[in-house]
């Protein structure tokens, strides 16, 4: 008898799993399409960065190039910092979202819910506001994940890129978001410390690498916890539905 009920229970779990993976995945697919497909005037988003950097200044923030000049310095420090940018996104948004829709139902739902939100809002404004990164506004910078690696060309082919979407850093933003999922469900002090680790050294390879300005950090992080309390709303808003439990 117990048998019988736990095939149906593992069965229904398996589908639910891949329910959720088909919804993550045209998540992906949508959010691709629409931010590689967006088109912008380089002359626009070239005017908004020098806004930025205006900006910046006012606020005693810009700092890419200090932050850059000691990774371009170094052949070691430029590897680590792409190895962030490129290997410490989308396949650790990838893995930790593997983990928790096996392992942790409700912190993957609100992790994907934020993501979800975050992600709509973030395509509004690439839309709304298109700006050119440092990479290509300043000549001083360099662009180090396309001159010194390859692995992002895979990972994220041209055609899904939109290359004015530097604000809001949803790199940062997604990572501050897996690294709360992390540490929220980890089991162990090193996974949390890993969890507590990650955005932060996502926050610098950003600017290290040249591909975002100080505030795109600022407004994708802000952006970031916007969708994570409107994923803790709705994870309330699902537990009133329920009621209480028998």
């Amino acid at each position: 008898m117990l048998m019988a009920h736990a095939v149906p229970l593992q069965d229904h779990r398996v589908r639910w799993v891949l329910e959720q993976v088909a919804v993550v995945l045209l998540g992906v697919f949508f959010y691709f399409q629409v931010r590689g497909l967006t088109a912008a005037s380089r002359t626009v988003a070239v005017d908004h960065a020098h806004d930025v950097l205006a900006f910046e200044e006012r606020l005693g923030v810009d700092i890419e190039t200090t932050v850059q000049d000691p990774v371009t310095d170094s052949d070691a420090l430029s590897t680590f910092v792409n190895w962030i940018y490129i290997w410490g996104h989308w396949p650790v948004i990838a893995v930790t979202m593997a983990w928790l829709v096996w392992r942790h139902r409700e912190i993957f739902l609100r992790l994907r819910n934020a993501m979800l939100v975050s992600g709509g809002i973030g395509l509004i404004v690439f839309v709304s506001y298109p700006l050119a990164p440092p990479r290509l506004v300043d000549p001083d910078l360099v662009d180090t994940v396309t001159e010194r690696s390859y692995a992002y060309r895979v990972l994220q082919p041209p055609n899904f890129v939109n290359q004015y979407a530097a604000m809001p850093s949803l790199h940062a933003g997604w990572d501050l978001l897996v690294g709360i999922s992390i540490a929220t469900a980890a089991g162990s002090l090193v996974a949390r410390v890993i969890g507590c680790v990650l955005p932060v050294l996502m926050a610098f390879a950003v600017v290290a690498t040249a591909n975002h300005y100080v505030v795109d950090v600022a407004a994708g992080l802000v952006l970031a916890m916007v969708g994570y309390a409107a994923a803790v709303a709705l994870e309330g808003r699902r537990s009133r539905r329920a009621g209480p439990s028998p």
